[in-house]
C-alpha cells in the first residue's frame, strides 16, 4: 500500500507527491517562461537607441516600461476577478497569451517612434504577459506538492533569465541594432507558445475547473494569512522592478562618474553588468527554493529581503566608486532582490482555497505590479532630488515592510500549511 501524504514525515517524498515526469515538466514550463518574459524589458534594454532614433525624453522611455506594468496589472486583475485562470484550460491561456505577446512586441518595430502607437502596444504586451506568468505558476503547482518552493523558484529563475536576455543581446555590441533585440525576444515568445502546445500537459495535482465567482477576490483579501503573504510580496515588488528597470542607467552613470570614458564603452559595460546582475538572480531563486522547502518560507523571504534592502543602500553609497566594486555589489543585489519572489507565490498557493490557486496568484501579481508602476516612475524623480544614493535607499523601504509582514505571518497558526510545516 502506498502511504498517504499525511502518514509520512514532513518533507518526505512519496510516489503520490512526486509524480513521474515532474522535473521534465518543470524544465519545459521554465523554458517557455524564459522566451515569453524576455519581451517585458525588450524596450528598456534598447532605451538609449530608442532615445536617439525617436528623440525621446527619459520620462517617455519610462512610460514604455510602465505601460507594460499597467497592462500586466489590468490583465492579471481581469484573470483574478473573472476566474478565467481557474475556469479555462491553463495551457490554452498560456499558449494564446504567449502568441499574442509576440505580436504586440514585434509590432513595436513599425511604430516609427509614434508613442500613440508604441505605448498602447506595450500596454497590450503587459496584458498578454498576465496570461503567461500566473498560469505558468499554476501549471507548476499542478505537478508539485513536495519541493514546491524549489519548483516555483526555478520558474521565477527562468523569468529572471528572460528579463536579462534583452540586456544581454543589447550589450553584445554596437553591431546589434535595437530592432534585432525586439525581434529576438518576439521569436522567443513564439517558441514559448510552441513548447507549451507541443510538450506540456496538465499535472496530476491541477485542480479541476472552477465556476465563475466574482466575489472570490474580496474573500481572499479578507483572509489574514493570505493578506500577510501578499503584504510581503508588495514590499518585495516595490524594489524589484524599479531595480531591474533603472539598474543599467545607474551603472552607466556610476561608471562615467568613476572616470571611465563614455566613448570607451561605459554604456556597453553597464548593459553587460546589468545582464549579469539580473540573470544571477536565477541562482538566488533556486537556492531560496531549496532553503524555503527545508527551513521555512517566512524565514527565507525575510532573510532575502533584508539582504536585498542592504544591497540597495550599499549600491547607492558606492556611486562613482571603482566599477569592479559597484558591479560586485550589483550582482549580490541582483541575486537577493529576486530570490524571495517565488516563495510568496508558493505561500499563496498553499494558503489559498484549493480551487482558486490560479486566481489567487493572478490577484497577488496584479496588486504587486500595480505598485511597481509607482516605484519605477518615482525613482528618477527621487534621483534628481536626492542623488542616486538617496533614491536607491528609498527602495529599501519595501523590503523592510515585507520583512515585518512575513515575520507576523510566521506567528499565525495558518503558517503550518507552509512548506510542509516548516513555516
Amino acid at each position: 500500500m502506498v502511504p498517504t501524504e499525511s502518514a509520512v514525515r514532513p518533507g518526505a517524498t512519496t510516489p503520490e507527491s512526486a509524480p513521474r515526469g515532474r522535473w521534465i515538466a518543470l524544465a519545459l514550463i521554465s523554458a517557455a517562461e524564459i522566451g515569453a518574459m524576455s519581451t517585458w524589458f525588450s524596450a528598456a534594454a534598447v532605451a538609449p537607441a530608442l532615445a536617439r532614433e525617436w528623440h525621446l525624453a527619459p520620462a517617455h522611455l519610462a512610460l514604455l516600461t510602465v505601460a507594460v506594468q499597467l497592462g500586466f496589472v489590468a490583465g492579471a486583475l481581469a484573470l483574478a476577478i473573472s476566474g478565467v485562470a481557474d475556469v479555462l484550460s491553463t495551457r490554452g491561456v498560456f499558449m494564446a497569451s504567449a502568441a499574442l505577446a509576440a505580436g504586440a512586441n514585434g509590432l513595436l518595430t513599425v511604430t516609427n517612434g509614434d508613442l500613440r502607437a508604441a505605448v498602447p502596444l506595450r500596454f497590450a504586451l503587459g496584458c498578454c504577459l498576465a496570461g503567461v506568468y500566473p498560469p505558468g505558476m499554476k501549471l507548476v503547482t499542478g505537478w508539485f506538492r513536495r519541493d514546491l518552493g524549489i519548483a516555483i523558484g526555478t520558474l521565477v529563475g527562468a523569468l529572471t533569465l528572460g528579463t536579462a536576455l534583452p540586456h544581454l543581446v543589447a550589450g553584445l555590441g554596437a553591431v546589434v541594432a535595437w530592432r534585432t533585440v525586439i525581434l529576438t525576444t518576439t521569436a522567443g515568445a513564439l517558441c514559448s507558445a510552441g513548447i507549451v502546445a507541443g510538450f506540456v500537459r496538465p499535472g496530476p495535482f491541477e485542480a479541476p475547473a472552477a465556476r465563475i465567482d466574482l466575489r472570490w477576490a474580496l474573500r481572499a483579501l479578507r483572509d489574514p494569512a493570505v493578506r500577510l503573504a501578499n503584504f510581503g510580496y508588495f514590499g518585495h515588488m516595490w524594489e524589484l522592478y524599479a531595480m531591474w528597470t533603472w539598474l543599467p542607467v545607474f551603472l552607466a552613470a556610476s561608471f562615467r562618474a568613476s572616470g571611465m570614458d563614455p566613448s570607451g564603452g561605459a554604456g556597453r559595460l553597464a548593459s553587460l553588468t546589468a545582464a549579469l546582475a539580473i540573470s544571477a538572480g536565477a541562482l538566488g531563486c533556486i537556492a531560496a527554493g531549496v532553503t524555503a522547502d527545508r527551513v521555512g518560507r517566512t524565514a527565507t523571504t525575510a532573510a532575502a529581503m533584508a539582504l536585498s534592502g542592504a544591497s540597495a543602500i550599499t549600491c547607492g553609497l558606492l556611486f562613482g566608486r571603482a566599477p569592479v566594486l559597484v558591479a560586485l555589489v550589483a550582482v549580490v543585489w541582483g541575486i537577493a532582490v529576486i530570490a524571495d519572489s517565488a516563495q510568496f507565490s508558493a505561500s499563496v498557493s498553499e494558503l489559498a482555497e484549493r480551487g482558486r490557486v490560479g486566481s489567487a496568484l493572478a490577484l497577488q501579481t496584479a496588486l504587486g505590479f500595480l505598485l511597481t508602476a509607482v516605484s519605477i516612475q518615482l525613482l528618477p524623480v527621487l534621483q534628481r532630488e536626492l542623488t542616486w544614493t538617496g533614491a536607491l535607499a528609498t527602495l529599501s523601504l519595501g523590503p523592510a515592510f515585507g520583512v515585518g509582514a512575513m515575520l507576523r505571518l510566521r506567528r499565525r497558526p495558518e503558517a503550518v500549511r507552509l512548506a510542509a510545516g516548516h513555516r
